[in-house]
């Protein structure tokens, strides 16, 4: 236990360039001390204590701003950053090394019994004001971007925006947990690809009006060129299903 206190203490080092000494991280980081808060509910809750684990949750609630449920399983080096409107669901489990920051919520959908919180891998960060709803696994690594809202599965190594969320690939580059300004824009691409089928139309039906052969070559050209990207477009239209099990395309076409 101690351990793992102490892991959720230098994890905010690591990972929070305003965090400058021990006083100030121990008495000014409410989702340290709601997290510490949290596993010695969680330690209740294991052994069978009936009430106290909830009084504490909601003492925590009270104090930090942040609402862990203590059924919650929550992993080690995990950083809840500002914290404030963080909710986190009685059958979520937390990987190591997440990042989550305020006003997340790990939450379920409807009143099924049994699982009902999703699954999150280790070094998964979540955005500012994210949902992720149900029984769900989110893969190691995985970033979804702030205000998203996640419904489905997340395979490892994605990065998921929009709402709802749409898996988006980085073709393998590593990207920098803190770096959220570096999130793809899946509904620009789409509405960029949507112009260009416009523009390709456009250039045909001035073909036919003019009768050239020459531009009805170009217009052709053009909009074959335009089929490829088909499946992007319906990829964002229907929520992307498909995404998960189709290699990417790069992502420098804009």
């Amino acid at each position: 236990m101690l351990k793992t206190l102490k892991a959720d203490f230098d994890i905010i080092f690591e990972r929070d360039p305003a965090a400058r000494n021990a006083l100030e991280v121990l008495f000014c980081y409410p989702g340290l001390q709601a997290l510490w808060f949290h596993r010695f509910a969680h330690w209740l809750h294991r052994i069978g204590v009936p009430f106290i684990p909830r009084l504490i949750s909601n003492i925590s609630r009270f104090l930090t701003g942040v609402e862990i449920h203590p059924g919650a399983q929550i992993g080690s080096s995990v950083f809840i950053d500002h914290g404030m409107g963080v909710v986190i669901g009685e059958t979520a489990i937390i990987g190591d090394y997440c990042l989550i920051y305020q006003g997340v919520t790990l939450g379920g959908t409807g009143k099924e019994c049994g699982k009902r919180h999703p699954t999150l891998g280790n070094n998964v960060v979540v955005g500012a004001g994210a949902k992720v709803l149900g029984n769900i696994e989110l893969g190691h690594d995985v970033r979804i971007g702030a205000g998203s809202v996640v419904l489905r599965d997340v395979p490892p190594d994605c990065t998921v925006v929009g709402i709802p969320g749409r898996v988006v690939y980085r073709a393998g580059a590593k990207v920098n947990p803190l770096d959220h300004a570096r999130l793809p824009d899946s509904e620009a691409q789409a509405i960029r690809y949507l112009m260009d089928r416009i523009e390709s139309l456009e250039l045909e039906l001035k073909s036919l009006r003019q009768g050239s052969a020459v531009l009805h070559a170009q217009a052709i050209t053009a909009h074959n060129s335009c089929r490829l990207r088909d499946r992007d477009i319906e990829e964002f239209l229907e929520g992307s299903e498909a995404a998960t099990a189709i290699e990417p395309e790069p992502l420098n076409r804009l």
